[in-house]
Order: C-alpha cells, then structure tokens, then sequence
C-alpha cells in the first residue's frame, strides 16, 4: 500500500470525526476551568473558595472506576459507544444550562453539586469518546488524530473561556450558561449521524471487563515498567496544569476586564493552538511519538515561564497575547503528544477501561493538586507560583529516559 502524504492522511473522514471528539471533550472541562471561575470572582467569591471548587472534578480521576460497565454494556440500542455518548451529552446540556439558575452567594453548594455533575457527564463522555477515537483510528494515525482531537479540543475552550465572557458582560448569567450548553449540540449530532466502530472483542462479563485490562497492561509492560509509566502519566502534565488552574482570575488580578479576556486573552491563543495542534500531528507523522514527547514537552515548560513574565509586566495586552499564545502552542503540542502516548499504550480489545485508567491518572493533579493552588497564590505570588509550576513539571520529563526513549523507533 503506497504511502500517504501528511495532506491526505488530515482530510479524512476519521479526522473529521476526531474534530467533532475534541469540541464535545473540551467544551465542559473548559467550562469547569475558565468560566465558572470568572463567575464566581465576579461575585466576590474568594480565590480559596474558587480553587476549592475544582475538587468536584475528582470524576475525571476516578472515572476508571465505572469505565468497565461502558465497556461491557451497550444501552439504547445505539451500541456499545453511541447510546453512552448520547446518555452523557442530553446529561451535560441539562446540567451546563442549570448551573445560571443559581447565585453564587447564596447558593455556593448547589452550584458546586451542579458543577460535580457537569465533571461526571464530562468524564463519562470522555471514556466513551477516548475509547471511539481509539477505535477508529490505526496505529500510524494515532499522532495526528490525537492532534486533531486535542486542537477542537483547545478551541473549544474559546466558548466558555471567549464568547461566554463576553456575554456575560452584556447578559445575566442566567442566560450566559444555557447559551454555552447550546455549543454541545455539535457532538449530539456527531452521536446520530456516526457509525458505531468495529471492536476487536467485547468482555463477556463485568468481571472480565473490570479484571483483564488491569492484568494485561502489568503482563504485557512488566510490574516495573507499569509503574514508571503510570508515574510519566500522572508527572509530566503537572506543571502546566497548576500553571492554567487560576489563569482567568490571575488576568482577572493583574487588571484584565472579562471582556479583555474574551477578545485578547482567549483569541490570541486560537492561531497558536490551530497552528501549533496541526504543526504537532504532521512532525510526530515523522519525529515519532518518543521524541515529539521530548521536544514538545520543553516548549511546554518554556510556556509556563510565559505567565511568569507576564505577572511581572502586569496589565499589558500586548504580553497578554504573547504570553497566551506561547502558552496554547506549547501546552496544545505537548498534550497531542501525551495523547498519542496514552492511545498507543492502550490494547485495543480493552480500550475504554485502560484509556479512563491512565487519562484518570493524568487529572489527578488537575483536580486535587490544583485545589491548592489558591493558597500557593496568595501564600507566595503569583511570579514564585509560575516558577514553582515550572519546577514541578521537570520529574515528569526525566521519566521519558526510561518510558519514551530519545533513541527507540517510534514510527509505524
């Protein structure tokens, strides 16, 4: 079979597909990280208060916990990946919509139960998603598929974290959060229009579906291999993700009004992200996904010092967009890569389960370290937090010695 070029293997229908997967993936997370926070800050909640609140996403750490019943059981006669896609999806609508109803002074636990709710439809449509995306794509697309995914993935961020705040300078948040849950009808229609993948076998029982995928990851890498990479897993996206937990009150502190935020912040990071999701699928095509790991994976800390810049020059739109753009190229690079890496390490006959497993782990910090994060802010400032983050993010890059090697053939 002759080889394709880059430009053949990007306009495909599986990467159509994978374009629909990142903007219903990312739209709620986003939500949860940039929107509900400006929210709550506009209401004078407090910073302690707001990186609080990002424990109710403990359902993307533990979301492998009930990825064996998605793997086992079908439901709506839609099959085994679109009836949980379509459930998840109705489920984010109603609760996005519901969140706008509530006031924040006086209704704090309702609102943070909702937000608990977005975070477990989300991480359930995640499961089902990851695992579609899996299936429909070969080994050699892996790279740019995931690449595909995580830019609509990042893009979608533009909704909550752009044109909501925008809106919410101009409407009542009543309206604001509905408006923002229209956005996930998208991926409803990616559910009825798709066709449901080809999978190489089903577990006969829950026991197998929760079992085998835990006993075939150890057998197939050996206990101490297992290990190592489930410590890469949890290490190397650290950094970043504490650096981008409080990012819209820290513009929010430095003097950015929200619709600065929506115009500047927001839509300096699109091209970079565009530019930077395509750049990261077409070099790991021939850098492999090893190296990609490497490279994009410097520039992802390099990012993180972007923000520790631009809290020393403080109120500059100028810095603001450099700083954003920096970072949504580096961050959006290094997690097509760290994607990839999670795909290619999943077994196909099992891929719901292990992909939930180690993209839980993965969000391990985004959730608990980060409800920290608050404090470390006002304990230290916002310049020695930056350079914590960064500090934070090396462990994981010394751990591609032993799980992604420099050296080791990466390409298929």
């Amino acid at each position: 079979m002759p080889q394709m070029h880059w430009y053949q293997q990007l306009f495909t229908r599986r990467m159509l597909i994978c374009v629909f997967t990142g903007f219903s993936s990312g739209l709620p997370l986003y939500l949860l990280l940039n929107l509900v926070p400006a929210w709550l800050k506009t209401e004078q909640i407090d910073l302690k208060a707001i990186g609080l609140l990002s424990l109710v996403q403990f359902p993307y750490t533990w979301k492998f916990i009930w990825s064996p019943l998605i793997d086992r059981y079908p439901i709506l006669n839609l099959g085994r990946r679109r009836g949980w896609m379509l459930i998840s999806q109705l489920a984010l609508i109603v609760a996005i919509a519901a969140l706008g109803f509530f006031s924040p002074q006086t209704s704090l636990w309702t609102i943070a139960y909702l937000a608990f709710g977005v975070a477990f439809f989300s991480a359930s449509q995640d499961i089902v998603l990851d695992a579609y995306r899996r299936e429909i794509l070969s080994d050699h697309e892996l790279g740019l598929g995931n690449s595909v995914h995580v830019n609509a993935y990042r893009i979608a961020g533009l909704v909550p974290g752009s044109l909501s705040l925008i809106l919410a300078d101009h409407l009542p948040w009543h309206w604001v959060f509905p408006i923002t849950a229209l956005f996930m009808l998208p991926g409803l229609m990616l559910t009825l229009m798709c066709k449901e993948p080809a999978s190489s076998s089903v577990p006969r029982t829950l026991r197998e579906a929760v079992i085998e995928p835990f006993h075939e990851f150890i057998q197939r890498q050996g206990v101490q291999n297992a290990l190592l990479i489930l410590a890469f897993i949890f290490l190397y996206k650290l950094g970043d993700s504490m650096a981008t937990s409080l990012a819209t009150p820290f513009y929010q502190d430095i003097g950015f009004s929200k619709t600065e935020i929506g115009l500047i912040a927001k839509h300096a990071g699109l091209w970079p992200s565009v530019i930077g999701g395509m750049l990261g699928g077409i070099w790991m095509l021939q850098l492999g996904i090893n190296r990609a790991l490497w490279l994009f994976g410097i520039v992802q800390i390099l990012a993180i010092f972007g923000f520790y810049w631009l809290a020393g020059v403080g109120h500059d739109r100028v810095a603001l967009g450099f700083a954003i753009g920096f970072e949504a190229f580096g961050v959006g690079i290094g997690t097509a890569a760290f994607i990839a890496f999670i795909a290619r390490t999943t077994d196909p006959r099992y891929t719901a389960t292990q992909f939930a497993l180690f993209t839980s782990l993965a969000a391990v910090p985004r959730t608990f370290f980060n409800a920290s994060t608050g404090w470390l802010v006002e304990a230290m400032g916002w310049q020695n937090f930056f350079l914590l983050c960064a500090l934070l993010a090396v462990p994981g890059m010394l751990l591609l010695f032993k799980v992604a090697p420099w050296r080791a053939e990466t390409s298929e």
